[in-house]
């Protein structure tokens, strides 16, 4: 049986990978923030662990939960925006804080852990990134946290693939597309359905050429 991991699954895209995996009769190791948010996930049959991406303790316990696993997909999902700004406006301390921790740190965190896991078994190891993180496909200055987190984010991916690629594990950064959930919001114009059932279409056909590649969720190639 397979095996993925999908880190940030309480809701949105990361819940409905989980889904379609267990669909498909994967094994699903998914992780939440709040044991309130494993309810749903466990009625799927998945294996669910707490954890905070924000918190090292947290990164190294899933470590060692995870020690003697083989991963054919890992999927490092957790993300927040910040603040919705129109141009370059200076975050606060603690908006720079809660981005880049969550949306890079809890990465390179992460990837570390899961790269030789990945790479045992040959899998693909990609994390949620954005085409808001591009720098040559910038047009606007809008959330401009959220950007920045993301191209360190794609940073932090190339360096993984770069590490653990010649190992037998294929890294990439994927844009999910804009999708209609809390992060999203309602007039997006991507069902949630459709961007997992494209994801995981795109890992699944990945070839060894494909690490440290930054995608769309279609599979169709994004610049940096």
């Amino acid at each position: 049986m397979s095996t993925a991991l999908i880190v940030g699954a309480s809701r949105g895209i990361g819940f409905e990978l989980a889904r379609q995996y267990r669909a498909d009769a994967w094994r699903v190791i998914a992780t939440v923030r709040a044991p309130a948010d494993a309810t749903r996930l466990a009625a799927l049959g998945c294996e669910v662990h707490v954890l905070d991406v924000t918190k090292l303790e947290s990164c190294a316990a899933l470590g060692w939960v995870l020690v003697d696993e083989r991963l054919d997909v890992a999927i490092v999902g957790a993300g927040v925006y910040g603040p919705s700004t129109a141009a370059p406006i200076t975050p606060s301390a603690e908006e720079f804080d809660t981005v880049m921790h969550t949306n890079v740190l809890a990465a390179m965190r992460l990837l570390p852990i899961l790269g030789p896991l990945v790479a045992t078994a040959r899998g693909r190891l990609a994390v949620i990134s954005s085409r808001m993180g591009s720098i040559s496909l910038r047009e606007n200055a809008g959330g401009w946290l959220y950007r920045a987190s993301k191209a360190a984010l794609n940073s932090v991916l190339a360096d993984t693939a770069i590490t653990y690629g010649p190992d037998g594990a294929i890294c990439v950064a994927l844009h999910p597309g804009w999708v209609r959930t809390d992060m999203g919001g309602a007039g997006a114009d991507l069902a949630v359905e459709d961007s997992a059932a494209g994801i995981r279409q795109t890992l699944a056909g990945l070839a060894d050429s494909d690490n440290a590649a930054f995608l769309n969720y279609d599979g169709a190639r994004l610049t940096w």
